[in-house]
């Protein structure tokens, strides 16, 4: 059901906790499932992410895909950041199951409600990013938990 590195990424989740003083948080949610993702974000002077952390409460799905998120994010620019997607997000982790790929729009979307705040917090605009939902349930009709 789920691949070697998503339950590598749940078992040893990386850059798991809280930056203090970030530059950017973002928490979004899931209503149907109960997933909650808050992605933390410091960003040096050029724009560069220096530390990410996040703190997940779901399921292994959404665990992993945080994981691999912050991963995907870490030492890249802002603008590489923002064009991290939920299929980078699973093709990183050699797929998810159908019913969890909701977890890897949760990651998407907490990385854009971090890099939100931090355009927010500097005063700054981040071409091509858009105010990110904080309820990613729309639209959804299942899921399943482990």
């Amino acid at each position: 059901m789920y691949t070697e590195k998503v339950l590598d990424h749940f078992n040893n989740p990386r850059n798991v906790g809280e930056i203090e003083n970030p530059s950017g948080v973002g928490t979004v949610g899931n209503a149907t499932c109960g997933d909650i993702m808050r992605i933390y974000l410091d960003i040096d002077e050029n724009g560069i992410i220096r530390d990410v952390k996040f703190k997940t409460f779901g399921c292994g799905a959404a665990v992993a895909t945080s994981s691999m998120a912050t991963e995907l994010v870490k030492g890249k620019t802002v603008q590489e950041a923002l064009e991290v997607t939920n299929v980078a997000v699973m093709e990183a982790l050699d797929g998810l199951p159908a019913v969890k790929v909701h977890c890897s729009l949760l990651a998407e979307e907490a990385i854009h409600a971090a890099l939100w705040d931090y355009a927010e917090k500097a005063g700054i605009v981040i071409e091509g990013l858009e105010k990110p939902k904080g309820d990613i349930h729309e639209g959804e009709t299942e899921c399943e938990s482990e």
